[in-house]
């Protein structure tokens, strides 16, 4: 079966003025479906530079990338949309939710950008909000919401749209260990029914919770390996 995720002999170039930097020397894995991967690195190793790309947010100078069987390397602007839309849901430190939403028409939003129709996406929504603990909080605004509700429903958006892949972007950086433990509970609880889950986090023990870990140090890949799964303990 392939990787749902391949990259090969991925390069990132920057170029700012007459100065070349280049924050990916090269870095080749793959991704099987149903795995938690958690990727470390300190600030500037180019973790973030491989997940924007990962997130068809960014394209690499050279190298292919193939994402659940679509060869993403050579698209454009417009087709890279598509596939984020369809293929990818993102989960971020700050939740990125909309103040003035309830969270179920937060859920919605990938719904919307795929043209689902309204009844459906509302089912949909309400499906994936149940599936994060949140049900009888579908009607909440953002701020009637505490960090770990926000974080929730956050996933719920993530999940609605049946992505063959999350990508997580420091998902507990904004809450207390308690409710990081709980949202991370919540990621080892999606990973066993199946859901691949790609995590970028600089914290050690949130990492734990992955079975794998890929470290970066100054654009090249310096490890990586299967962990002892947190969440399966005991």
């Amino acid at each position: 079966m392939a990787p749902v995720i391949s990259l090969a002999d991925i390069r990132r170039v920057f170029t700012m003025g007459d100065q070349q930097f280049e924050a990916l020397k090269g870095i080749s894995f793959a991704v099987a479906a149903g795995e938690f991967v958690a990727i470390m690195g300190a600030s500037g190793s180019g973790k973030s530079t491989c997940m924007n790309i990962l997130g068809c947010l960014d394209i690499p100078t050279s190298g292919r990338y193939h994402l659940d069987g679509l060869d993403v390397g050579g698209m454009g602007t417009d087709q890279l949309a598509e596939v984020r839309n369809k293929k990818l849901g993102f989960v971020f430190q700050g939740f990125n939710l909309l103040a003035r939403t309830p969270a179920i028409e937060n859920v919605e939003l990938p719904l919307v950008y795929a043209g689902i129709a309204a009844r459906e996406r509302r089912t949909m929504a309400q499906r994936a909000l149940e599936q994060v603990g949140l049900a009888g909080k579908e009607y909440n605004h953002p701020s009637q919401l505490s960090g770990g509700q926000q974080q929730r429903v956050a996933i719920a958006r993530a999940l609605v749209n049946n992505p063959a892949v999350i990508l997580a972007d420091e998902p507990t950086g904004n809450l207390d260990s308690s409710t990081s433990e709980e949202i991370m509970g919540l990621f080892t609880a999606l990973n066993r029914q199946g859901i691949t889950i790609i995590m970028v986090t600089h914290e050690r023990d949130v990492a734990e919770y992955a079975a794998r870990q890929i470290t970066f140090r100054d654009g090249r890949i310096i490890s990586d390996a299967q962990t002892k799964h947190v969440g399966q303990q005991g």
